[in-house]
């Protein structure tokens, strides 16, 4: 609750409960006519349940500029008020510390004008654990103020080339794939000679190959259905339990990380879908992650007056290019207890943080990260997304749900996910070098001995609605899986004391029968040729009856998956999706096409991060203005915005 809400509910006007402010930036402001005595009082209100400064209540509430604060707190410490240019022609001093650290506290340390150190600050927050951490004789220095903004920008650019190298290599070495990219001519070579003893072995022995194939099929098919069905009962069986009572404890800050690229047309709407979110907004730290080479997003961001909640933040050009990457510089930038990501055409329903950060509150703090909904806003466009919503609501509706229920480790989304701050530091934020940084996430927490929730909070997205970007964007997805796999089986014992036997199993079932499943599609696919009655590569070696068998267990799986397909789009939003289920079946082939083109880019392009084109449905949601121009805030298609 901000102030503008209580004023609503009959706060603020003088009377004999109304109190002077106890804060002295309060009360010096209110001696300057900056802000009313009323409204101080309410801002210590807000700031009773809010878990931030003075500062950023008023900024928030468009009740006091920057420039006024920074004057009141260069006066409550006795030094000067400096601004970018001010900052930028002062010397720096080499204190020794971790550039990440000086971002995270927003202070930088230069000389003077006579010579001595000083630390600079916008002075809304104590600085103790920086001075404990800087050398001795630099601890001591007087502090000056300056806008938080340039200060990091100074940070930034003094170590560039430290920053952007960190931002590629966070995680451990020994949980991240980028020494692959030492590792090209090992690769290629071994990829040679694999394909020269397959062909042969295929040559020389071709119906053991196709029955061997068949074999591991059938049982991975088998491992998945089963997988789907545990999850789908354990979803099912769930009882609602009451809610925990709320703490009465401050609301924590939260920051959102929202990467753009080439986002020229969406810069409105995703501001104003931004501000609908009902979370207090002196609580909000929403970060524009942007790449130092797309001018035309920073030109477009230029033009609009942010609020004082919202910032860019522009990523220095490096490789790889990833999102990951992008995030991972973007972390030290952040102000919250919690780190959330959005997507630059998400739709967050507005009370999303609220139950977020009341969830964290009451949750075990073994709960480290929490994963919403993800739905699509777009599902009658085609036949593929009708496809793609009922796929997505499958997953995020029952499938994870269950999995979380039996104790499995999930492979997050990328978005409408929140995690503890410090617990994605201490991981060392993503690997910028998987493009699917948030499944290889969840794992890498489950290794360390953290939980990862679902949230029943939900956030509208755009299905895509073509099959070429449906393929281009699944085969990035496919890619990070194995991706994934490959980096946590470099040493399958350390990963089974990591996560113990049930999580370890369900690991295995989840990926191994994932990747499976989509590369031999075709292999599955050839007992259609049983049940029409038609001559099968494997009748030589197998019985008829047996081939049958097989063909009816395939019938069987089927006809499980339509089950809770039908079940998972059974709601009030999704039940016209239920006549489509049964086509469900002829949406799987272009899964085994994406497979086999992640496959080949595993191989020769592992780090090549796949655009996902947005913005090709229909815009049913735009409303018109009296004035004839468009309600940008009720858009619901943007361009892409995934291909970092």
């Amino acid at each position: 609750m901000g102030i503008s809400e209580l004023r609503q509910g009959g706060f603020g006007r003088r009377g004999p409960g109304t109190r002077l402010p106890t804060d002295p930036l309060g009360r010096d402001l209110v001696r300057r006519g900056v802000i009313s005595d009323a409204d101080a009082t309410l801002a210590d209100l807000v700031q009773r349940r809010c878990d931030t400064s003075l500062d950023r209540i008023l900024m928030a509430e468009g009740l006091a500029h920057e420039d006024d604060l920074l004057a009141a707190h260069a006066r409550r410490i006795a030094g000067r008020r400096l601004d970018a240019g001010a900052l930028a022609a002062m010397d720096p001093v080499d204190t020794g510390l971790d550039p990440r650290l000086l971002l995270k506290h927003g202070a930088v340390v230069l000389r003077d004008g006579d010579g001595q150190p000083r630390i600079i600050s916008d002075g809304s927050e104590p600085l103790g654990a920086l001075r404990a951490a800087l050398p001795a004789d630099l601890a001591a220095a007087n502090r000056l103020v300056a806008p938080r903004a340039a200060i990091q920008d100074r940070v930034a650019m003094l170590h560039r080339d430290a920053l952007r190298d960190m931002a590629a290599a966070r995680p451990p070495e020994s949980e991240s794939c980028r020494t692959w990219d030492t590792q090209t001519g090992t690769r290629l070579r071994a990829t040679a000679a694999a394909l020269v003893v397959i062909v042969a072995l295929c040559i020389a022995f071709p119906v053991a190959i196709f029955g061997a194939l068949a074999l591991w099929a059938v049982l991975t098919l088998v491992v998945a259905a089963a997988l789907k069905t545990a999850a789908f009962l354990a979803a099912a069986g769930e009882a609602r339990a009451a809610p925990p009572p709320l703490p009465d404890t401050p609301l924590p800050r939260v920051s959102i990380l929202v990467p753009l690229f080439r986002e020229t047309e969406i810069a409105h709407a995703l501001v104003a879908r931004l501000s609908r979110l009902t979370y207090p907004k002196c609580l909000l730290d929403v970060i524009l992650v942007l790449e130092e080479e797309d001018r035309l997003t920073q030109a477009t961001l230029a033009t609009i007056d942010l609020p004082p909640w919202i910032r860019p933040v522009v990523v220095p050009d490096g490789q790889p290019r990833t999102k990951p990457r992008a995030m991972n510089y973007a972390l030290d930038f952040c102000q919250g207890e919690i780190i959330g990501i959005f997507d630059a055409e998400d739709a967050p329903e507005p009370d999303q943080i609220t139950q977020v950060a009341r969830r964290f509150q009451t949750a075990p703090r073994d709960l480290a990260c929490l994963q919403g909904v993800l739905d699509y806003y777009n599902p009658r466009q085609n036949w593929l997304a009708r496809c793609f919503t009922i796929e997505y609501a499958t997953w995020f509706r029952t499938i994870m749900p269950g999995m979380a229920r039996l104790g499995l480790a999930l492979p997050l989304g990328g978005t409408t996910l929140y995690i503890r701050r410090d617990v994605l530091e201490d991981l060392g934020g993503w690997d910028a070098h998987n493009v699917t940084e948030d499944a290889d996430l969840g794992f890498r927490l489950a290794r360390h001995g953290w939980r990862t929730g679902m949230i029943a909070t939900v956030t509208g997205e755009e299905a895509n609605c073509r099959a070429w970007p449906w393929v281009k964007q699944r085969s990035r997805w496919l890619k990070g899986y194995m991706t994934t796999y490959l980096v946590h089986m470099r040493a399958p014992r350390q990963l089974y004391a990591q996560l113990g036997p049930r999580q370890f199993w369900g690991f295995q079932a989840h990926f191994v029968s994932a990747v499976s499943q989509v590369l031999l599609a075709p292999v599955l696919w050839s007992f259609w040729l049983v049940l029409l009655g038609l001559p099968h590569p494997l009748d030589p070696v197998l019985a008829r009856g047996t081939m049958g068998a097989i063909g009816v267990l395939f019938l069987t799986v089927e006809a499980i998956n339509m089950c809770i397909h039908a079940q998972a789009v059974s709601g009030p939003r999704h039940r016209h999706l239920i006549p489509w289920v049964p086509t469900m079946h002829f949406y799987a082939p272009l899964a085994a096409v994406a497979a086999y083109k992640a496959l080949y880019e595993l191989i020769f392009k592992p780090f090549f991060w796949d655009k996902t084109a947005h913005g090709l449905s229909v815009a049913a949601a735009g409303q018109r203005r009296s004035d004839g121009g468009l309600d940008l805030a009720g858009i619901k298609l943007e361009p892409g915005h995934e291909g970092l």
